[in-house]
């Protein structure tokens, strides 16, 4: 399909809409950004109860810290470098590390945690496989437990590995910033923003009862994924929908937050519904555009078009 240039789509007044949200992404979700050594703070500070701190990993990964600051505990999300995780949590002061949440057990999600439990002695480690490195708390899904007053629900999203787990974490009292009132999910190599994980060890059925999964979460919920594949996603979607606006404000969005080398995470789950073909194929327009009759079908054809997708 022709591709719309994402430029003439955009107004004056809706690029510096983008630049305005730019700016506010450091800040979404409660979130302190720490990128490249640096630190945003959060507009309410310690008066947030539960926040999320970006940690850029290896060439294009994302841990995440989740400071609770009602008991002063944190947990990490797919800790690959553990030294930076310590050395961000010995800078926060008061806080201590009590848990590692695993979303699956590739090397650059779980390979930190053998080092990061020595350099921590005493973590508790979920996850949902038993290939995880420093395993303590093995998870099926559905699963609820809590880290200091911060609620965690397990998702089980096996497709792209059979143990594949998404974490939904809330806090249990209203936010000073609405932005995390409805919580934040971290989905690892199931949900990214704009697409999805390979299949590597499951099918389209599965990948498509992922994404109705997450679908039924709040749309106001925040997503954090695992890695900063937005912008290659954003341009495998104008190509399967190259009217949706949506698509074409959030692919400028991203590349400018790229060239000011920031991270484009946090989205929310309703946006992922507004511009995500992983998450459209339920819609018939979306079938029709894939040449397919049911869902299952075009998350299989969209899946194989984007694995040989070379788009610029």
């Amino acid at each position: 399909m022709p591709m719309v240039g994402v430029s003439s789509c955009l107004t004056t007044g809706l690029l510096g809409t983008v630049l305005r949200t730019q700016r506010r992404a450091a800040l979404i979700g409660t979130a302190r950004l720490c990128h490249s050594g640096s630190t945003a703070s959060s507009p309410h500070g310690d008066k947030d109860k539960m926040r999320v701190e970006i940690l850029p990993a290896l060439q294009d990964n994302y841990m995440y810290l989740l400071v609770d600051n009602v008991h002063k505990v944190a947990a990490v999300v797919d800790p690959v470098q553990p030294k930076k995780v310590v050395d961000r949590v010995k800078a926060l002061g008061d806080i201590r590390l009590t848990t590692v949440l695993t979303t699956h057990h590739h090397w650059d999600h779980a390979g930190g945690n053998t080092e990061l439990c020595t350099l921590v002695p005493g973590l508790k480690v979920y996850g949902g496989d038993r290939r995880i490195q420093s395993l303590t708390d093995e998870l099926k899904g559905n699963e609820t437990f809590t880290i200091g007053s911060m609620n965690v629900s397990a998702l089980h999203t096996p497709c792209h590995t059979t143990g594949h787990i998404c974490y939904s974490v809330k806090s249990p009292t209203p936010e000073p910033d609405a932005r995390l009132e409805h919580g934040a999910v971290f989905t690892g190599d199931t949900l990214f923003i704009g697409g999805c994980g390979r299949f590597f060890e499951g099918t389209a059925k599965q990948m498509q009862d992922a994404m109705d999964k997450l679908a039924h979460l709040s749309p106001h919920m925040s997503v954090y994924c695992g890695h900063e594949y937005t912008v290659a996603n954003l341009k495998f979607a104008l190509s399967v929908e190259p009217q949706n606006q949506k698509t074409i404000a959030r692919l400028h969005s991203a590349e400018i937050s790229r060239k000011l080398n920031q991270p484009t995470v946090p989205s929310t789950i309703g946006h992922e519904l507004e511009f995500n073909p992983f998450m459209r194929t339920r819609l018939t327009s979306m079938q029709e555009a894939m040449g397919c009759a049911d869902c299952v079908s075009t998350m299989a054809k969209l899946r194989e078009d984007k694995n040989n997708f070379r788009g610029a």
